[in-house]
């Protein structure tokens, strides 16, 4: 086994992406900072000046629900997925000494969105965002592109009508 090089992981991510990466397109498709405001207002953390474990970045936490609700991953296979692959480090921004999530973690912050009554509007935004951008998210694969219309003019005038084609 040869002695790791000071680029190796450099190399390693930049052929994950002419690999075609999913998750790298996914960045490119979502404004997940958009989802910061209502992640925040949903979780109503305190303002830190209590002692303890600051909690991970909201928008992180959201990106991790996404990666497991995709993929049909239990918490604790999350947790050990995102330490184990680059592309997730990555879709997540982490570095491979960067703290990732535990599965109780990973847990608790669904289960406060949850009580909030906010996971299910985040998730339909989601969706709506990968929708309009020509994706279809579907369990097992993060992005499939959306098969295109080939309808005739008349045959749209006929769906619209509501008659088959």
């Amino acid at each position: 086994m040869k002695q790791s090089g000071f680029f190796d992981v450099e190399e390693r991510l930049a052929r994950l992406s002419g690999l075609g990466d999913q998750l790298e397109a996914f960045s490119r498709t979502v404004d997940f900072e958009s989802f910061r405001p209502d992640l925040e207002r949903a979780l109503a953390y305190s303002d830190g000046s209590k002692d303890g474990r600051p909690p991970f970045d909201p928008v992180l936490m959201f990106k991790v629900l996404v990666i497991q609700t995709l993929n049909n991953l239990s918490d604790e296979r999350t947790e050990y997925l995102i330490n184990d692959r680059l592309s997730f480090m990555r879709f997540l921004g982490l570095g491979l000494s960067d703290r990732v999530p535990a599965a109780k973690t990973v847990w608790l912050f669904r289960e406060r969105l949850t009580q909030a009554g906010a996971i299910d509007g985040l998730f339909n935004r989601f969706d709506t965002t990968l929708r309009y951008a020509g994706y279809l998210s579907m369990s097992g694969q993060i992005l499939v592109a959306a098969p295109k219309q080939r309808n005739t003019n008349g045959e749209k005038a006929d769906l619209r009508e509501g008659r088959p084609p």
